[in-house]
Order: structure tokens, then C-alpha cells, then sequence
């Protein structure tokens, strides 16, 4: 019996017996209005986590990868059963580890974390380069290329859009800053509105900076700051503002 424990124990170490890192599932459990907590499901390891997602359940998934509790509502739930389901989930979390941090999302407003957790969304990677045989050709086309490799820098930035009232001016990406702006182009008769990010070339001296008149805005992922805008408050010249207002009041 001895000779049987030893060898599940060795299962469970590399050739040079360090003990191997166990795979970090996710556990889900499903709210039951009846007895008013959760249930740990059993998953078949075939079936995915998106395909649980029904608009009658609520639902708790526990990352231990990346520490997060997801506390999932279907459309048709209530606002009774969201309310007892945020009660249930701390006690829950605290079995997984305190240092979880619970985040609730509505279905169809989901969070692009919660996306790439269940499967229906890849994760960014923001570290990936882009790689390819060499290229040579025009040195507009070259130019293109390279920008090609922020092209995902621009997605987001697209996606997340700008606040009524600011522009975008800067772009900081771990340690390159950028500048950004925004151009019409004509093309085949239509007007397309182009975005472009273009490395600074000023050289800046050691030291402290404060962003006078700016509005730093940080993009976060997984708890990471993957980055941050410079906004600018667009100034609205105070006759063309009166006019408007004028033109309400009549």
C-alpha cells in the first residue's frame, strides 16, 4: 500500500522531483432562487463555459488565474434574485481566496475580461510584434508597414471612443509615448476618417512632469494599466455658445 501512495505522490513531481503546478480550473456555481445561494455545478470537461450562459441564471465563476470572481446575470433574472445572489457571493469568494475581486456584469454588457474568460473573446496581447519576411517596396509603402504594427493600439482606441467635449492628443504605451490625431481623406468619392499614431521625436530631459491641461484617461486589463490617453477639453469659442443657446430659447 506504502509502494501505491509513492507512486501517485512521484505523479505529481518533475524528473528532478519539484512538485509539479497544478491546472487552475475555473469552478462555476449556479444561483438557486428556491434555496436562495449557490450550487457548485459539475461540468462535463467537453462543454464550454459560454455555452452555460442562459438568460434565466445567474452565475458565479471563480478565475484563480487572474483572482477574479465573475457574478453573471441573465436577462430574465429579477432584481430580487440579484440582490440575494451579491449577498451569497462574498462567502463564496472568501472559500477561493480573499484576495478575489467579485465583479458583476449584465448580459449583452459584458466586459471584454468576462469575454475572453468564457471563451467567446481572445485575449489581447499587447506584447506581440509583428514578424514577416522583409519587405521591400516603395518608401510609402514601408511607411505603411510600420504602422501596421500599432494597428491594434488603434482598435482600442477606436472602440473605447473620446468623451464629449476632449480630444485625444497623447497616447502613452508602457514606455513610448505617441502622438495621435485624426485626418479626412478622400476615397473613391467617399470621406474616410483616418487615425494615425506617431512616435515624438522631442527629446525630454529627466525629471517630473505634470499634464497641464490635459485629462489622463488609463485603459486597464486583467489589473493592468495596457494604456493611457492624454484628453484636451475642446474650447468653445463663448459667441458661437451664446448664439446656440439663442437659437434654443427661440
Amino acid at each position: 500500500m506504502s509502494n501505491d501512495k509513492d507512486k501517485d505522490k512521484d505523479k505529481d513531481k518533475d524528473k528532478e522531483g519539484i512538485p509539479l503546478r497544478r491546472v487552475q480550473t475555473i469552478t462555476v456555481y449556479q444561483f438557486n432562487d428556491v434555496l436562495g445561494d449557490f450550487e457548485e455545478l459539475i461540468i462535463d470537461p467537453d462543454l464550454k463555459l459560454k455555452d452555460l450562459l442562459d438568460d434565466d441564471f445567474i452565475l458565479l465563476f471563480v478565475d484563480p488565474k487572474h483572482y477574479r470572481v465573475w457574478l453573471w446575470h441573465g436577462f430574465n433574472t429579477t432584481t430580487r434574485m440579484k440582490f440575494i445572489a451579491a449577498k451569497m457571493a462574498p462567502p463564496i469568494r472568501d472559500k477561493h481566496g480573499f484576495a478575489f475581486k467579485i465583479t458583476a456584469v449584465d448580459q449583452d454588457n459584458e466586459t471584454h475580461g468576462f469575454l475572453v474568460m468564457v471563451g467567446l473573446e481572445e485575449e489581447i496581447d499587447y506584447d506581440q510584434v509583428q514578424t514577416g519576411p522583409e519587405y521591400e517596396g516603395t518608401a510609402e509603402d514601408l511607411e505603411f508597414l510600420k504602422t501596421m504594427s500599432r494597428e491594434k493600439i488603434l482598435l482600442r482606441l477606436e472602440k473605447a471612443g473620446v468623451p464629449e467635449g476632449f480630444e485625444r492628443k497623447i497616447v502613452i504605451v508602457k514606455n513610448q509615448i505617441y502622438g495621435y490625431r485624426e485626418y479626412d481623406r478622400n476615397y473613391l468619392g467617399s470621406v474616410i476618417k483616418e487615425r494615425q499614431l506617431f512616435p515624438l521625436k522631442e527629446e525630454i530631459e529627466d525629471g517630473t512632469y505634470l499634464a497641464d491641461n490635459y485629462i489622463p484617461r488609463m485603459h486597464f486589463s486583467y489589473n493592468n494599466v495596457v494604456l493611457t490617453e492624454l484628453l484636451e477639453p475642446i474650447e468653445i469659442d463663448d459667441s458661437i455658445q451664446k448664439k446656440s443657446m439663442k437659437d434654443l430659447d427661440a
